[in-house]
């Protein structure tokens, strides 16, 4: 991926608020928490920072992304120094010290030339601009709120969301159905224009065809030669079983379209889970706590605890049971995903104490408090 011209305007690392040194859990807590924050649909008015957090995260949430920003600005902005068709920067009394090529750098030759649009086809030679060529479409970002249920054993739901779409009249090309765009006049269809000075040579994008390449004669009546419009869609997801509040899925190509013929981005399906009135979640695990009585705990028990799906299952307290305690229930968590083994029902078993007690149970808890010889408390007693 070719570095962006706000790589070196806009530190990411500052718009999440977290240090360079931060992990990817890290960096991902604190989007999770600003997307919450900044969230159109929660807080009016901050479409642009809930836009500006979203970008920040798809460069430096993405490990191979976050490499390349980072080695980027390391660097700084010298790709604007390298000109010419043949991509040289230097000679005799250069400050570089020397001669040398954009494509001496290796990729990053590649990178820079394509930020500062070097005319060029990407080898040192002149030719077509990058800039001419297909456009990847953005990405976009849409929230999807799950049952508890549909979160633990996975769905297959659709997304509806208001976006940029092609054209339906003109199918994306811009120009009127009958006819096709033309190839720019002023830059012949390479989409930049280049002004020499001296050692360097800049390419700017072509003011004609805003750095398309192409113009359109005759626009279509129905998006006016953009080749988009805004539509209301629904696209099908499949989330997996056990996703977690606040995950990331990705759709490839159901983002944005494409420009150019250039092939459309990707859709990223937020999940919102809703709570459960019984369970909790803590990674492949179900969690539950289970009120028992004081003899049940005491004398132990065959109790009966509910699932999150199929029949309640029996399980045995063992005498002396002490409230807090938790027992598992071997593989009726969350199910297995890719080979992996389900999770497991841990359940917290709780001593009820009754707010009011009858007179049969006042006179047998005073029966058992007299009866009994050991004080809970004598390891608290001072010597």
């Amino acid at each position: 991926m070719a570095p962006q011209r706000e790589w070196f305007e806009k530190d990411y690392y500052k718009v999440l608020g977290v240090p360079e040194t931060a992990t990817a859990k890290e960096i991902t807590r604190a989007y999770r928490k600003l997307a919450r924050d900044t969230h159109p649909d929660r807080n009016a008015g901050q479409e642009e920072r809930f836009k500006e957090v979203s970008a920040a995260y798809d460069v430096i949430g993405d490990p191979a992304k976050r490499k390349e920003y980072d080695e980027v600005r390391k660097l700084g902005p010298v790709g604007a120094g390298f000109g010419g068709a043949g991509g040289r920067a230097g000679g005799a009394g250069s400050p570089f010290g020397g001669s040398f090529r954009v494509d001496d750098l290796g990729d990053l030759g590649d990178l820079f030339g394509g930020l500062f649009g070097r005319g060029g086809d990407g080898r040192g030679r002149a030719g077509t601009s990058r800039g001419a060529g297909p456009r990847r479409g953005t990405d976009l970002e849409a929230e999807l709120h799950l049952s508890f249920s549909d979160a633990v054993h996975g769905v297959t739901t659709n997304v509806n969301l208001t976006s940029e779409a092609p054209c339906q009249t003109c199918h994306g090309s811009g120009a009127q159905p009958g006819t096709s765009p033309v190839v720019c006049p002023r830059c012949g269809g390479r989409g930049v224009l280049d002004d020499n000075q001296g050692l360097f040579s800049f390419s700017t994008p072509c003011t004609r065809c805003g750095g398309r390449g192409t113009i359109v004669e005759s626009p279509c009546s129905t998006c006016g030669g953009t080749g988009t419009q805004l539509r209301q869609r629904e696209v099908k997801v499949r989330i997996p079983p056990g996703v977690d509040d606040g995950q990331r899925i990705r759709v490839k190509g159901r983002g944005g379209p494409g420009a150019g013929g250039g092939p459309p981005g990707d859709l990223y399906v937020v999940v919102r889970v809703g709570p459960h009135p019984l369970f909790r979640r803590s990674g492949k695990d179900l969690t539950i706590t289970v009120p028992v009585t004081f003899p049940e705990a005491a004398l132990g028990a065959d109790i009966t605890v509910p699932v999150l799906d199929g029949d309640p299952v029996t399980l045995r307290l063992p005498p002396g049971t002490r409230s807090g305690r938790t027992l598992r229930v071997k593989g009726r968590g969350v199910p297995a995903t890719g080979g992996r083994p389900p999770g497991d029902l841990l359940v917290t078993v709780e001593v009820a104490v009754p707010a009011r007690l009858s007179t049969a149970e006042r006179k047998a808890v005073e029966e058992l408090a007299a009866a009994s010889t050991e004080s809970p408390r004598a390891h608290l007693e001072m010597a």
